[in-house]
């Protein structure tokens, strides 16, 4: 029986959560036709939530987390692959119910693999992961939606987090002048790094946050946060603009009149990476591995091993992570 090294989540007696790495047999894996042997993982805030017990996000205990995961093909049992072959696992139910990435081994539906691309290492993938997808969708809606570099400056907000870091540099990459919005403001170097022509504080963005409609200054936004800090930009956006929206670290609730959309013509577009079609999902992570390969992988990336994550978790709920972190489970 094969046995392997797993963060395993579980709820003590008096309903706190402890975090510990396990050895795990594969038989304890659910069900599903795709056995693959992990390389990396990555470091999400949703891993986060998921480790710290929140039910939003997983209701079953002891569970693993880890949301993506790319490796190696063991079995499959309906031959949409073959052993050897290296695929990415991001979004559905990994991690968040189904045993996820912070392990050695996952088992799932084949379904929900994609086979890497050439132009991506296994490693380099995960650098991207959920986040760099996410950041893959909100860049590319806004392109799709006719926003080019000549109409102007295009808001990153969260701008250090996973979602926030790819999409700056994604958008630098394609032209576009990125105003990044943070609230760590000793992160102002590593965004300028990254590409973004200016850096804003969270304060400057929220600055006569009381009114219907502000100055028009971005023809496109990528906003990571919701709640006031989206409200804001949907206020600040020019005629014509394109706001795309992807999370809620925030604030779930979106208090905004109506003057925006009616009166400048402004398009609030919901990014979601989770249950994205299989067809448009190959054709992202082609460009991502392509076209849109992005130069400064490393320069986003830390990397931990399994025995770091408690660590790390408790830096991302701090707020106190940048850029990526990956997860290498044979460290």
């Amino acid at each position: 029986m094969t046995t392997f090294k797993a963060l395993l989540v579980e709820n003590a007696e008096d309903k706190t959560f402890t975090r510990s790495v396990v050895e795990r047999n594969i038989d304890e894996l659910p069900e599903g036709n795709l056995l693959i042997r992990v390389s990396y993982s990555s470091l999400n805030y949703k891993d986060a939530l998921s480790a710290s017990g929140n039910p939003g996000v997983s209701r079953n205990f002891p569970h693993t987390p880890g949301i993506d995961a790319a490796g190696t093909v063991v079995s499959c049992d309906d031959d949409t692959f073959s052993q050897g072959d290296e695929v990415i696992v991001t979004g559905y139910d990994l991690g968040m119910n189904t045993a996820g990435g912070f392990a050695q081994y996952i088992r799932i539906p084949s379904k929900w693999a994609v086979a890497k691309p050439e132009g991506l290492t296994l490693k380099e993938a995960m650098v991207l992961g959920t986040a760099g997808f996410t950041a893959g969708l909100s860049v590319q809606a806004i392109v799709e939606n006719n926003v080019s570099p000549e109409d102007g400056e295009i808001l990153v907000t969260g701008a250090t987090g996973g979602v926030g870091s790819v999409a700056v540099t994604l958008l630098t990459q394609a032209g576009f002048n990125v105003v990044a919005c943070t609230g760590k403001d000793s992160q102002a170097d590593f965004l300028k790094s990254l590409g973004a022509s200016r850096v804003i504080t969270r304060d400057t963005m929220l600055e006569n946050k009381e009114r219907p409609m502000l100055k028009e200054q971005y023809a496109g936004v990528v906003d990571t946060v919701g709640g006031e800090f989206l409200a804001q930009a949907i206020k600040s956006t020019q005629y014509g603009g394109v706001v795309t929206c992807c999370g809620l670290t925030a604030s779930a609730q979106l208090d905004v009149s109506v003057f925006p959309f009616i009166l400048r013509g402004v398009s609030l577009l919901g990014i979601d990476s989770v249950e994205c079609p299989m067809a448009p999902r190959l054709r992202l992570w082609d460009k991502l591995a392509g076209d849109w390969k992005l130069n400064l992988l490393d320069s986003l990336t830390t990397e931990v091993g399994l025995d770091a994550l408690d660590e790390k978790i408790n830096d991302i709920l701090k707020g106190q992570l940048f850029g990526r972190t990956i997860v290498n489970v044979n460290l």
